[in-house]
């Protein structure tokens, strides 16, 4: 188990992410809430100056002597003064109505606000409208505001809490969201540490829902299968180079000492250390040309090639040295052109070693099938044999360079040519693939990427 230090989280892309998305709908909400008050308030107080327009309109209508009678009416009738009227006279003495006394205007006929002492001694906001009739008389029409005050204020509490609440939620998913980032990224560390401890076996963890560190991790895992292969490759070719090599450097190295003794066999020692000498060069020629495949060298030289064609002509190739033997070659193409990007050279080399070693290894008037295949992710070869078959323990190992199974080791080769099949195979993005043929052995190069 490991911990997570708080200092850490804030450091993480995580975290700052969640940040940045907190402020994005944090303004927005505010955005959002303050045009819906807006919105509010004004409808509201565009309600009340209607109202208070109407109310002129309608004492307007009345006679002057009715007019105060009913504003005297309304007055015993609205006993909370919701909507107070009051009548002045010319010199703005009170006449009838809640409002004693006018208050501070600009002009007339439009709405203002001011603040209501009333009798009990309570204070409320009021809008009003002060209208003047012809006869001097003013009146005063006037609408409580303390519901739509307080209606503003429940908004805007409703926005200081929701926004507290948006910060303190949003906080704690960033938080959230730091941590769980920052324990991934440790377990990661902690693989990748085991690994450079020398743990090429290990791999990072995933969790298989192909998030961005999923498919970083993948990546890294298939760089981590191409090292451990790589690795145990060259340490693979070191064992087998010295066991290997030894047996032809000491042939070379007794010929030469008989000849020393044995001044008569200068000729026929030279002879024998010659092609101890070029057999070994062959070996290192192989050894170059595998490396220089694997380094990806000659992609620059891929075209559009039919695998019917490369099929075709290998077998052509082979079918003399089948005919000596007795054996029967047969090629089956595939029905379509089999269309695949890659070295023509270097696919032909490959299926000619894998038919080298399938009548090198079959016994006489055996039947070797070659074939095109096609599959989901593209077109493939197939050279199937009926001869003895590899074990199913070294069907690996002998894509390894300069393996050779104790059954082939005195049969003539260097072991390499399986090796360069799996460097082209690599370099076109295929796979090899080795079946039982019951009896005999199929080799498969498929593709892996259409």
């Amino acid at each position: 188990m490991f911990s997570v230090h708080l200092r850490e989280i804030p450091r993480t892309i995580s975290f700052r992410t969640g940040l940045m998305f907190l402020g994005l709908f944090g303004f927005s909400f505010l955005a959002l809430f303050g045009y819906i008050y807006w919105q509010t308030a004004v409808y509201l107080t565009a309600e009340a100056d209607t109202a208070l327009y109407r109310q002129v309109e309608n004492r307007s209508q009345q006679t002057p002597e009715l007019r105060e009678l009913e504003i005297r009416k309304h007055d015993a009738q609205d006993a909370d003064a919701r909507f107070p009227h009051a009548l002045f006279d010319a010199n703005g003495a009170y006449l009838a109505g809640a409002i004693h006394e006018l208050p501070i205007f600009t002009t007339y006929d439009k709405p203002g606000e001011f603040r209501w002492e009333r009798q009990d001694g309570r204070h409320r906001p009021v809008r009003f409208m002060v209208h003047r009739y012809e006869d001097g008389k003013t009146l005063l029409v006037a609408q409580d505001m303390h519901d739509i005050r307080e209606f503003d204020e429940l908004l805007v509490n409703a926005l200081i809490s929701g926004g507290c609440l948006l910060l303190i939620v949003g906080l704690i998913g960033a938080v959230g969201l730091g941590y769980s980032a920052r324990r991934r990224l440790a377990t990661l560390t902690t693989s990748i540490k085991k690994i450079i401890e020398g743990d090429l076996s290990g791999r990072l963890p995933t969790r298989g829902n192909r998030d961005d560190i999923d498919r970083v991790a993948n990546v890294v895992n298939t760089m981590l299968d191409e090292l451990e292969r790589l690795m145990s490759e060259v340490k693979g070719v070191c064992d087998d180079i010295a066991h290997d090599l030894r047996t032809p450097l000491t042939r070379l190295i007794a010929g030469l000492e008989r000849a020393q003794r044995r001044e008569d066999d200068y000729a026929s020692t030279i002879d024998a250390a010659l092609i101890e000498a070029r057999s070994l060069l062959q070996t290192f020629r192989a050894l170059l040309r595998i490396s220089e495949i694997e380094d990806s060298a000659r992609r620059s030289n891929f075209s559009d090639i039919d695998l019917n064609l490369i099929g075709a002509d290998a077998a052509e190739f082979f079918e003399p040295l089948a005919e000596e033997r007795g054996m029967l070659l047969t090629f089956t193409p595939a029905p379509a052109p089999a269309l695949l990007r890659g070295d023509a050279q270097l696919l032909f080399d490959a299926l000619c070693n894998l038919l080298d070693n399938a009548i090198k290894f079959s016994p006489d008037n055996a039947h070797i099938q070659v074939a095109v295949v096609a599959t989901a992710e593209g077109p493939g070869l197939s050279v199937r044999d009926n001869g003895p078959g590899i074990p199913e323990p070294e069907r690996e190992a002998v894509f390894r360079r300069l393996y050779r199974s104790e059954s082939s080791r005195h049969t003539p080769g260097n072991g390499l040519g399986l090796s360069m099949v799996a460097a082209v195979a690599r370099l076109h993005d295929m796979t090899l693939q080795v079946h039982d043929a019951q009896p005999g052995c199929q080799i498969q190069l498929l593709s892996t990427v259409h």
